[in-house]
């Protein structure tokens, strides 16, 4: 601590990132990554971006990013005023804390989530609740809605709504008419769906943004796209919403977004052919997975992610985690109530599972 810190700083309680562990040959199953190159367009975009001189990184990037919108916009079927951009889904999620949800009464979302949100919450000032999800991990929507109470004051609204469909860190997915519910019974506040995980086996509610002007979609080219190391993250809403992001995002940084990652970004998602293959090869792994560690006693929580969320009965989390570690495997273990007898475990490389399950066999076996 220091007497220069503000008192904000004093009140923060950081996130902490998954570890990025500094190995020649690692098996990195703990932060969500891809665990797949992306398309071989985004090395081509990258190049000619760059081209014989890398002439064109002297120049500010495209604020707006228009091309990209344009692209994204194309592949989801919406117009480009209704899409943001950001350094990441993290920065667009940020902005939409402070553009969005920063009201008189407290927002709603999972006691059992990213727990970035309740970082947001605190650095900005904004009251929240945590309603808990239910026995199998599952958000219950009657939760959600100011009817029924949402906000432990009978018949009060609340300042927003927001949630991961698929959830973090459980991989539980709600299917699209449930989304709806609850954007539909909070028509007075946002509804803003984290989709990071959606391309994995989720509906995504980008289909209602035309009908519903307080539904906000996040997603990130992290994931399905194999571009966690670019940085590109986008909104998806009505255009007052994106206006309201924008507003922010020009009072903190009008250049969020790179040359490089633009381009990246925009040839990613030009290749759907790419992303249809990619996908379906991470779901046949994690379903592989699933039955892999469910033949040595884990309860697995079915998964429309690109992890599994798993306990075994007879041995505590933490142990399991240490002891695949001292094996150079990495899983996320989170000390947490509720959670903390399970494992979160991105879905690597076929080899890279069948590692994990032979140091597991030896572990719980």
């Amino acid at each position: 601590m220091s007497r220069y810190w503000s008192d904000i700083v004093h009140r923060l309680v950081p996130y902490v990132p998954g570890e990025q562990p500094a190995l020649a040959k690692p098996v990195k199953l703990n932060t969500n990554e891809n665990p797949y190159p992306p398309s071989l367009r985004v090395l081509d975009a990258i190049r000619a971006e760059l081209g014989e001189t890398a002439e064109s990184l002297r120049r500010y990037p495209d604020p707006v990013a228009k091309r990209l919108c344009a692209a994204v916009a194309a592949h989801h079927g919406i117009r480009a005023d209704q899409v943001f951009v950001g350094n990441g889904s993290d920065e667009v999620l940020a902005h939409a804390f402070q553009a969005l949800l920063k009201h008189d009464k407290p927002i709603l979302f999972p006691d059992i989530t990213y727990s970035f949100y309740p970082t947001y919450a605190r650095l900005y000032g904004v009251d929240y609740c945590t309603v808990p999800v239910d026995a199998q991990f599952a958000i219950r929507v009657d939760d959600y809605l100011p009817e029924n109470g949402a906000t432990g004051a009978t018949g009060a609204t609340n300042g927003g709504v927001i949630f991961p469909n698929p959830n973090a860190p459980t991989g539980h997915a709600l299917p699209l008419s449930e989304i709806e519910r609850v954007v539909a019974g909070n028509a007075d506040s946002v509804v803003i769906v984290d989709e990071a995980y959606v391309d994995f086996g989720a509906q995504s509610a980008i289909a209602l943004i035309d009908r519903y002007p307080n539904l906000l979609v996040v997603h990130t080219t992290s994931k399905s796209r194999s571009l966690a190391g670019m940085r590109v993250g986008f909104a998806f809403g009505h255009a007052d919403l994106i206006e309201a992001l924008n507003r922010v995002k020009d009072s903190f940084n009008s250049y969020p977004l790179d040359r490089l990652a633009q381009a990246a970004a925009t040839a990613a998602y030009e290749d759907t052919e790419w992303l249809e293959t990619t996908r379906k090869r991470v779901m046949e792994s994690r379903a592989r997975l699933t039955a892999s560690l469910a033949a040595l006693g884990f309860e697995v929580v079915p998964s429309a992610a690109n992890f599994v969320f798993a306990k075994h009965p007879a041995h505590d989390a933490a142990q399991i985690s240490a002891k695949l570690r001292e094996k150079e495997i990495f899983v996320r273990y989170f000390n947490a109530p509720r959670v903390n007898q399970h494992l979160r475990i991105s879905i690597g490389t076929d080899d890279e599972c069948d590692t994990l399950i032979e140091a597991l066999k030896t572990i719980v076996g």
